[in-house]
């Protein structure tokens, strides 16, 4: 077995090197699951009302009452144009199966997403959501793995696969040290250490997490039943 603290510390340390800082209880709020909520990150949303309106989204999702797509063209026309102002960031798997804004019932310019198989950080990950959180004022991050993941899989079987796929792997491998070959749960330890990662590796998220202006949480989303857990 190898050391996933051991591992997990080389890799924060890689990440720092690569990366340039740019700056330095759950759900008290209740929501109207029946109507979309209007949120700006640069309103006066805290980091737990941010990560409430996506549950609440995704509550929508699973009881088949969206309405984030009534919204769109208004939406487009009046805010999007020429700036961008999204609530949440969220670190998803690039699996095809989960599409980001549909999973929350959220329209266009309210989530700003990365996609990458395994849901892993890398420095062009952290880049990209130290901009949204530093430049675009997001309030949440979540990290998010999904059920029946592909990567995950693919890290715990251990064969042979083409091209730069096995690039994937070591990122992967600490969740199956730690979880072994239980496919969820490595998948749910992926996410949490993934999410982790991105806490200590950034100084930017770092910094506006130990201030409380934002909030980084793992999640696992269901294919089957459509619903996302938070997990941390």
């Amino acid at each position: 077995m190898k050391n996933p603290s051991g591992q997990g510390l080389s890799r924060r340390q890689l990440l720092r090197g690569g990366l340039t800082a740019a700056a330095g209880g759950l759900l008290a709020t209740s929501f109207d699951l029946s109507v979309p909520q209007t949120v700006l990150a640069q309103s006066a949303l805290t980091p737990d009302a941010a990560l409430g309106e996506l549950m609440a989204g995704n509550k929508r999702f699973v009881s088949g009452r969206l309405t984030a797509q009534d919204q769109d063209l208004a939406i487009l026309k009046q805010h999007t144009e020429a700036k961008q102002e999204p609530f949440a960031a969220v670190l998803s798997c690039a699996d095809s199966r989960v599409p980001v804004e549909l999973v929350f019932d959220q329209s266009i310019g309210q989530i700003f997403v990365t996609r990458v198989a395994g849901n892993i950080i890398t420095p062009e990950i952290i880049g990209s959501l130290e901009y949204g959180a530093a430049v675009l004022g997001t309030k949440v991050i979540l990290v998010m793995g999904h059920s029946n993941c592909g990567a995950v899989k693919a890290t715990i079987q251990g064969k042979e696969v083409p091209g730069q796929i096995s690039s994937l792997f070591p990122h992967i491998q600490p969740a199956v040290d730690q979880a072994g070959s239980d496919l969820q749960a490595a998948t749910e330890a992926n996410a949490k250490i993934q999410a982790n990662l991105l806490r200590q590796s950034s100084t930017v998220i770092s910094g506006m997490v130990k201030s409380g202006s934002v909030k980084v949480v793992a999640g696992y989303y269901d294919l089957g039943t459509g619903g996302v857990k938070v997990l941390a």
